[in-house]
């Protein structure tokens, strides 16, 4: 299993297939496995790229304060690690964060934007703010992650039909280094680079769920301060969108990468580290 080295954390990475390259950044408390129904749809096309975060899957956990700056800039050193001259970049969550952090920082690595289910700051505004954050934050930290793991399955997953997602979540998030998944969260909180969303060049495409935690006309309001974006929501889905309604997002995503390519072609990478 490919890894590489950045700032002393040894971080785990997949790499397949041939075409644009696509990079795929997971949530909180998630990792690479989360882009099941997306990883053999891309394939189909073109080159795929995921990365497990510091803390998070088979990279390292370094005992340390995480940032999301700091997670921008794995993902920044796995580009170049690579040798890409840019990617489209698609992160849900948390992974959305980074891929806002990517952009203000570094603009010239991202041919395109995919942001799900996530906004460019995670500030409180108001009393239901603080007290939503804080809430969060005391519970991660007397909850067991197995408590966690099955709380979250029914908050994403509810109906009756959706049990098999639920016994994914349930299963997975067990796994997680506890340590490392607070330091994750304390990451998100107070983050924000809303007032630099200017510097973001590239197209952007937000997807929102019609049941996210936040609503859509959060994302509505903040498309509207990107140079060049998006907005599409996806219907009968939570949080998880791209597990919930996999074939709805990655047509979605389908469609606008290839508007992208079509507007903005370059050379294909006709040499792709692992297939």
């Amino acid at each position: 299993m490919p890894h590489f080295e950045h700032r002393g954390c040894r971080l785990h990475y997949e790499d397949h297939g041939r075409g644009e390259p696509v990079l795929l950044v997971h949530g909180l408390g998630s990792s690479i496995q989360d882009w099941e129904y997306q990883i053999p749809h891309l394939l189909q096309r073109r080159r795929v790229l995921a990365l497990d975060l510091r803390g998070h899957g088979r990279s390292d956990k370094p005992r340390e304060r995480y940032s999301i700056a700091a997670f921008a800039e794995d993902v920044a050193a796995l580009i170049e690690h690579l040798g890409l001259p840019n990617v489209h970049l698609v992160g849900i969550s948390m992974g959305g964060m980074v891929g806002f952090q990517l952009g203000v920082e570094r603009p010239e690595l991202l041919r395109s934007l995919t942001i799900v289910n996530s906004g460019p700051e995670v500030k409180a505004r108001s009393a239901a703010d603080w007290w939503m954050l804080a809430k969060r934050w005391t519970l991660s930290r007397l909850l067991s992650m197995e408590t966690i793991g099955k709380g979250l399955g029914r908050l994403l997953f509810p109906r009756p039909e959706q049990a098999e997602l639920r016994a994914k979540v349930e299963q997975r998030w067990p796994q997680n280094d506890k340590r490392a998944y607070l330091a994750a969260l304390d990451a998100i909180i107070g983050w924000g680079v809303r007032e630099r969303l200017s510097a973001i060049a590239c197209p952007v495409l937000v997807v929102s769920a019609d049941r996210d935690y936040t609503p859509v006309a959060t994302k509505e309001a903040y498309v509207r301060e990107l140079p060049n974006a998006r907005l599409v929501v996806i219907e009968h889905s939570r949080h998880a969108t791209p597990m919930d309604q996999p074939h709805r997002f990655n047509a979605v995503l389908d469609d606008f990468l290839a508007q992208v390519e079509q507007s903005q072609p370059h050379h294909e990478n006709k040499d792709p580290q692992s297939c």
